[in-house]
């Protein structure tokens, strides 16, 4: 069995620019290439869910998330995400039993310099395997409860809602 399961939803951290539209847009996930770049020495599956920006998610989506974290024979699982509703979908997860289930993306696509999907990515497979079962966001070297967390849009960040 693999150490962790990976999930992906798209949002920014699977952002691509598109020179000709002068815009973002969801694409492939750089997931396995930066997993490899970093000699990432665990074994993982890798499965991609959907491609969107998880304003456009919907309960449909958060199910059929729901249903595939659920079914994985994986105990450890990460799942990458936009951040705009990353708490809503981590609050949907909630209830999955003895799974250890972490959430995370970006506030800057993966394939730019100044990205913090790297470090993310890295930090949430950390709190992946270390962290007790249950439904977690890490984020910026920060791991909250899925349920006691919100996105502060002016700060650029994640809080705690104790």
């Amino acid at each position: 069995m693999t150490d962790l399961h990976i999930f992906t939803t798209g949002g920014t951290i699977d952002k691509v620019y598109f020179d000709a539209l002068s815009e973002f847009q969801v694409g492939e996930s750089p997931l396995d290439a930066i997993l490899r770049e970093a000699n990432v020495g665990i074994d993982y599956e890798l499965t991609s869910l959907m491609k969107k920006d998880s304003l456009e998610l919907t309960d449909p989506d958060r199910d059929l998330i729901r249903d595939a974290v659920d079914q994985s024979a994986c105990r450890h699982i990460l799942l990458t995400h936009g951040t705009d509703t990353m708490a809503q979908t981590g609050q949907h997860l909630m209830g999955i039993e003895n799974k250890t289930i972490v959430l995370t993306g970006a506030m800057q696509p993966a394939r730019l310099r100044s990205t913090d999907a790297i470090f993310n990515v890295g930090f949430a497979i950390c709190a992946a395997r270390l962290q007790p079962p249950g439904v977690y966001l890490a984020m910026n070297g920060h791991v909250f409860p899925a349920d006691q967390v919100r996105k502060d849009r002016a700060a650029g960040r994640f809080v705690s809602e104790e």
